[in-house]
């Protein structure tokens, strides 16, 4: 049993990710001090992680099933000058700005989902032509409606509490979003029927879809959950620092990937975990801030992210094999 334990520990895909966040963690606790493990300084960590965890989950599920969203480099931002146009420079209610602003993320994740079942044109390619059109859109529309690229925005007590407030002084309420969602993901993906339906189209989409799993509409769905995912990011930020304005969100592209990644998920699809991914984010954060708890130039701070993504891959892709190398040789045995 001793054996069949380890066996089924090393095959799990958030395996590699629990132990490099185990490493990265005691490396920022020695080098980093006190301050990095202290109330405030986890805090710092942690915000970036819900922001970016949020929307790492769906990338992660659109990875899983061999596809790929880079627009939400677009829509957050996007989101982000939507809900400061409505709610701050219109003075509309907050929740008819939050709708709106989720309705036109629904738009463009459907438009990509359309055009990526509908065509043979890879979802790269296709994210990427919604990723400059939006950050077009949002520009042009942000000049014409306001006369300038940055608003701002009086949200209510009730919002701040719920969407965008600090909380102990330093952690953002989105901490408590990112769990909760989470959570939820964890039962649609490892719980439900739907995560054996995204395992599926991973590993081979014309047979998923022969099989009578509803690819077309999983596909759209996908794409749709993603565009929003990374819309409530936007908006959230809106809310939290009173103000809006149109900039690059390039680095959640990125960051995002190189979460999931580190997170245990197959770039080829059909494999990934949503523990996983959720330590990877932890991961990833505590890189991303680390170093400035620490005595390290702070230029090194890209170098160490890419050292620790090829440093995450070739240990997941090595207990992958020491998974399959053990289960081989059970076999013969």
């Amino acid at each position: 049993m001793g054996n069949l334990s380890f066996a089924s520990l090393i095959r799990r895909p958030e395996s590699g990710a629990f132990l490099g966040m185990v490493f990265v963690f005691v490396f920022f606790a020695i080098f980093g001090g006190r301050n990095f493990t202290s109330f405030a300084g986890a805090a710092s960590w942690l915000n970036v992680a819900a922001n970016l965890g949020i929307i790492a989950i769906p990338i992660g599920f659109l990875m899983i099933a061999g596809e790929l969203d880079i627009s939400i480099g677009a829509m957050v931002p996007a989101a982000s000058m939507s809900m400061g146009i409505i709610s701050g420079h219109y003075g509309l209610p907050i929740p008819v700005g939050i709708l709106m602003t989720l309705g036109f993320a629904v738009v463009i994740g459907w438009i990509n989902g359309i055009m990526v079942v509908r065509t043979a044109v890879p979802s790269l390619i296709v994210t990427m032509g919604t990723l400059f059109a939006v950050t077009g859109l949002t520009l042009f529309l942000s000049i014409l409606l306001t006369n300038t690229t940055a608003v701002a925005m009086n949200p209510p007590a009730w919002a701040k509490a719920i969407f965008g407030g600090f909380y102990f002084n330093s952690y953002q309420v989105i901490i408590v979003w990112w769990l909760g969602l989470t959570a939820l993901y964890v039962y649609f993906l490892h719980f439900s029927p739907w995560g054996n339906w995204l395992f599926a189209m991973g590993g081979d989409k014309e047979s998923a879809r022969n099989a009578g799993i509803p690819t077309t509409k999983f596909t759209i769905g996908l794409f749709i959950l993603s565009s929003v995912s990374a819309a409530f990011v936007g908006l959230c930020q809106t809310i939290l620092f009173n103000s809006a304005q149109v900039s690059t969100g390039m680095s959640f592209i990125f960051n995002a990937i190189i979460s999931v990644v580190i997170g245990g998920v197959l770039l080829t699809g059909g494999f990934g975990s949503v523990i996983g991914i959720f330590f990877g984010t932890l991961t990833f954060a505590m890189v991303n801030q680390g170093i400035y708890f620490t005595d390290f130039d702070r230029n090194l701070s890209s170098l160490i992210i890419g050292v620790m993504l090829l440093i995450a891959v070739l240990m997941n892709n090595t207990f992958r094999q020491m998974a399959l190398s053990y289960t081989g040789s059970r076999k013969k045995d």
